[in-house]
């Protein structure tokens, strides 16, 4: 029977063991650290030249140039025109659902006038060029091209330019469909870290872009973390996580598949049951054993429920909420008879589930908000992908004659506290030349 860790807040050394269980070792491997620092340094040195020569090295994929590795829109339109009527209409649905949720996201531009007529705002414009990495091979996301690729179409995102890998040449149609479906506008073949030192430093073929969404390997998020701050990323993201708040009268067996659907992704990945019924959570512990053989990736699940899962008892509902709030999870479902009173009371999740109907997997795929989420307890301090990672704000200040003379003995005596004379004197000049133009 698969041993998954029992915890309960009645014990002393429970919040020990929690935060223990809920601790991710994110320690740098210094072997991928100094190879992606190389391959980086060589593509910022080399541009094209390296590009090919790792893409070689690592996919067996040879190319005269990069523009040879570049997909035409023809391409992608086949892969989409290919797909069987069930995936393609899988596909265009779960599009128009996130197209629909993420066109709520965008945000305006605004301005306001004070009574001496300086007027104060701020203006709101998209990126110029977003790179999106997808992974390539067997670890093929078609979802990520949507969830990452739709928001920034509606932001207004230039041009929208993305790496995927085909390792030995091997394309996989959904990802291209995707890619037609979100309207991508150019991609290439190239994977690792390699794709993305070109999207960060730009080469004879890759332009260079303003920020570099999409999940990756290791080597992808090392290569995402070397480049920051040439370029804007998304999120250093850790192992995927649930955590499933339920008051014990769901079907044990929803409950147990609901922690399966994150624990299959990886064997770091987390997790937990939170329950105040102990006789519900044996029920549960029951049907993960019964349910586990039946699933393609029982291995990689059970090592996942060994090594950082967990079935955790409370005192009540208030409880659950606070140790959520404490764990900060990227997935939590609230199966309990009245989600939207316990809502209330949850502070830190990436996304919340309410209700036994509401399953994790529906948020990965269709029913509209982002699944890039912050994991790894950054949800107590940052949000889901969306539109505005994509918008970038700038404020907007246009002074008036009259207000100049207010502002400007403000500004200069604030100035000179902090010893920058050119900077008070700056704002004394415009008080000098009150009967100067009109403004």
């Amino acid at each position: 029977m698969l041993e998954i860790a029992r915890l309960s807040t009645a014990h002393s050394d429970f919040s020990e063991r929690l935060a223990k269980l809920v601790a991710f070792d994110a320690t740098f491997d210094e072997q991928v650290e100094r190879k992606v620092a190389e391959i980086c340094d060589a593509v910022r040195d080399r541009g094209d030249a390296a590009v090919l020569e790792y893409t070689e090295r690592f996919d067996q994929l040879k190319a005269a140039r990069v523009a040879d590795l570049e997909l035409p829109r023809s391409a992608l339109e086949r892969a989409l025109s290919g797909l069987a009527r069930e995936e393609r209409e899988a596909l265009e649905q779960a599009a128009a659902r996130i197209r629909g949720y993420h066109k709520r996201q965008v945000a305006k531009s605004w301005q306001f006038k004070e009574s001496d007529g300086t007027t104060l705002g701020q203006r709101v414009t998209p990126l110029d060029r977003v790179g999106l990495y997808v992974p390539g091979g067997k670890a093929a996301y078609p979802s990520s091209v949507l969830m990452n690729a739709i928001p920034a179409k509606i932001a207004g995102v230039g041009e929208l330019v993305m790496t995927v890998p085909t390792p030995r040449g091997e394309r996989n149609p959904l990802v291209l469909a995707a890619a037609a479906v979100a309207e991508v506008d150019r991609v290439f073949t190239v994977g690792g870290a390699q794709a993305v030192a070109a999207l960060a430093f730009g080469t004879q073929t890759i332009r260079q872009v303003d920020k570099i969404v999409g999940p990756g390997n290791a080597y992808v998020v090392a290569a995402k973390r070397r480049v920051f701050g040439t370029v804007g990323i998304d999120m250093i993201s850790g192992p995927t996580e649930i955590l499933v708040i339920c008051d014990g009268t769901t079907d044990p067996d929803w409950i147990a598949m609901d922690l399966f659907s994150q624990a299959e992704h990886h064997e770091t990945s987390q997790a937990l049951l939170v329950c105040p019924d102990r006789g519900f959570i044996e029920r549960v512990e029951k049907s993960i054993a019964r349910l586990l053989d039946g699933m393609t990736r029982r291995d990689v699940i059970g090592a996942s429920l060994r090594r950082r899962g967990a079935l955790i008892e409370v005192k009540n509902l208030d409880e659950a909420c606070e140790i959520a709030n404490t764990i900060a999870p990227e997935h939590l479902e609230l199966s309990v008879a009245d989600p939207k009173k316990w809502l209330k009371k949850i502070r830190h999740a990436g996304a919340i589930f309410l209700g036994r109907y509401a399953s994790e997997a529906l948020g990965d795929y269709c029913a509209g908000p982002n699944h890039v989420l912050p994991t790894s307890r950054t949800a107590r301090f940052s949000s889901p992908l969306g539109v505005y990672d994509f918008q970038k704000r700038s404020s907007v200040i246009a002074v008036s004659r009259k207000g100049a003379q207010k502002l400007g003995k403000v500004a200069a005596t604030l100035a000179r506290g902090e010893g920058f004379e050119a900077h008070a004197r700056s704002a004394e000049l415009r008080l000098q030349a009150k009967n100067r133009g009109k403004r």
